[in-house]
């Protein structure tokens, strides 16, 4: 059996961080967490990231949205 508890333990605390730091609805933190290679990583246990804090997760997930050059801009909503 993998880490899944831990890992589902940290997942609402990482879309939280998204969704303040990006000023966007949860929905929307949701899907962009869950299509990141951040979550592809942390979803590998072979990675060990499931041992790692929500705020270490989420500075891989911006790190991630830098190098992309990804715009996180707000939806009107």
């Amino acid at each position: 059996m993998g880490h899944e508890l831990i890992k589902a333990t940290l997942i609402p605390d990482v879309i939280k961080m998204i969704q303040d730091e990006y000023l966007i609805p949860e929905d929307v933190a949701f899907d962009r967490f869950f299509r990141s290679i951040t979550y592809i990583n942390y979803d590998d246990d072979e990675t060990g990231l499931y041992g790692q804090s929500a705020l270490y997760i989420f500075s891989l997930y911006q790190q991630e949205q830098k190098e992309n050059g990804a715009v996180q801009d707000s939806p009107v909503m």
